[in-house]
């Protein structure tokens, strides 16, 4: 008898796992000596695509009409400007630091992903942990829930690398914008009552009591743990409740926006509250190469209202504090606006933006020249950003995790912190 036919429970994301698998995978194999600091969550809001700077974070507004764009800008409440389709993100300007000095050398899509998520480039010899697989293997799951997930599915570069894919991302299974949005694996079978699941843990523990005394083997009791977790998971009123959409108002999800954006971020903020220590959110395609003042208009403006909804919700329930909130993407566009009215790759410069978690509030970090072509000052690489995540986190720069074979290596290339941006 096959021990998994006791829990029939749907898959993980896009791996294949059953929940008890899961949990047995994230389960703690050895002693975590990192300590939370600063930020106890964090929410990777991750536009793909390469997000324009200039028609975002960092308007060239006295530049030439080929390097200025279409498109207008906002006066923000600390006195910078933002593009005009960020309106109610400048609002809350003095709650967030932009870095407009970001640069790498990545200029296509995959690689320049696995920069912004793993905080290394890609090398064909290992592949490296996304920063949540890193929290994962760092920290462990909180109230029973995944440490790690991933709004709405998995995306590039998300994964656990060489710590193998039991620190990868729980995705969702469905978009949270959708009318009939449910998280599979959360929900019972079509036919299985309350009592038919009960009596099927109940069978289990005969079964594992069973094969225990027979093979007095430790991992039997281990993997006993790691199946309860998702039965607690599953039957856990608590604990389903974190993907649980419909059960905040209807006004809050309004002011989200009832769009992708919107219930996405709701759905990021919930998660981190209910006890998820690190959510990647993707939301849009950001590869304007035509038309980007339509393209920047249409996609901006649901962002612009779910991210000022979201900062201010975390602010006003005090979460702030201790979440860090960043908004990133693989490269930023073009100078010139090119024939097709649009702009292309461009990863010399580009903007992020930080909010929380121990991030200076209203501050503006380097600046790009007056074209938006390099850093003028203060470039912002990715180890910087990196090792200024997990520095907040409360994991040292230097820590060296194990790969295939034994060999040490640090969480971040160079320890390079960025004091400028931290309160």
């Amino acid at each position: 008898m096959n021990r998994r036919d006791f829990l029939q429970i749907g898959t993980v994301g896009t791996l294949g796992l059953t929940m008890g698998d899961f949990f047995k995978l994230q389960a703690s194999t050895g002693d975590h000596p990192s300590k939370v600091g600063k930020a106890k969550n964090v929410i990777n809001i991750f536009l793909p695509g390469g997000m324009a700077h200039q028609e975002s974070w960092d308007p060239k507004y006295l530049a030439g009409q080929e390097y200025r764009g279409p498109l207008g800008t906002v006066k923000t409440n600390t006195g910078e400007r933002f593009s005009e389709n960020l309106k109610m993100t400048a609002k809350i300007a003095d709650k967030i630091t932009v870095v407009r000095s970001m640069t790498h050398g990545e200029a296509a899509h995959e690689r320049g992903t696995h920069n912004m998520m793993t905080g290394y480039r890609p090398s064909p010899a290992l592949t490296y942990p996304s920063m949540g697989s890193v929290i994962s293997h760092e920290f462990g799951s909180r109230k029973d829930l995944p440490a790690y997930v991933a709004v709405p599915n998995p995306a590039r570069s998300t994964g656990a690398g060489y710590l193998n894919f039991k620190h990868g991302p729980f995705g969702l299974g469905s978009n949270p914008e959708s009318p009939n949005f449910s998280v599979r694996d959360l929900s019972l079978p079509s036919g299985l009552t309350a009592q038919r699941f009960a009596s099927r843990k109940k069978i289990r523990e005969i079964v594992d009591d069973k094969f225990s005394k027979l093979e007095r083997n430790d991992q039997l009791d281990a993997m006993d743990s790691f199946y309860l977790k998702a039965y607690n998971l599953i039957s856990s009123p608590e604990a389903r409740a974190a993907f649980e959409l419909d059960k905040e108002p209807a006004k809050l999800r309004e002011q989200y926006g009832m769009n992708s954006a919107g219930q996405r971020f709701l759905m990021a903020r919930r998660l981190v509250e209910s006890g998820v220590r690190f959510v990647t959110l993707t939301y849009g395609g950001w590869d304007h190469h035509s038309n980007i003042s339509d393209n920047m208009t249409r996609q901006l403006a649901p962002f612009d209202q779910a991210y000022a909804t979201l900062i201010r919700d975390l602010s006003d329930r005090g979460m702030l504090d201790d979440t860090l909130v960043m908004v990133t993407s693989e490269f930023g566009r073009t100078p010139k606006i090119n024939a097709n009215a649009g702009r292309d790759h461009w990863p010399q410069v580009f903007s992020i933006a930080l909010a929380g978690g121990g991030i200076k509030e209203g501050y503006i970090h380097g600046t790009s020249d007056p074209t938006g072509s390099a850093p003028e000052d203060d470039p912002f690489t990715v180890d910087n950003y990196a090792a200024t995540v997990f520095s907040l986190m409360g994991i040292d720069p230097r820590r060296e995790l194990m790969a295939d074979g034994g060999r040490p290596i640090r969480v971040v290339n160079n320890n390079v912190v960025e004091p400028a941006i931290l309160k």
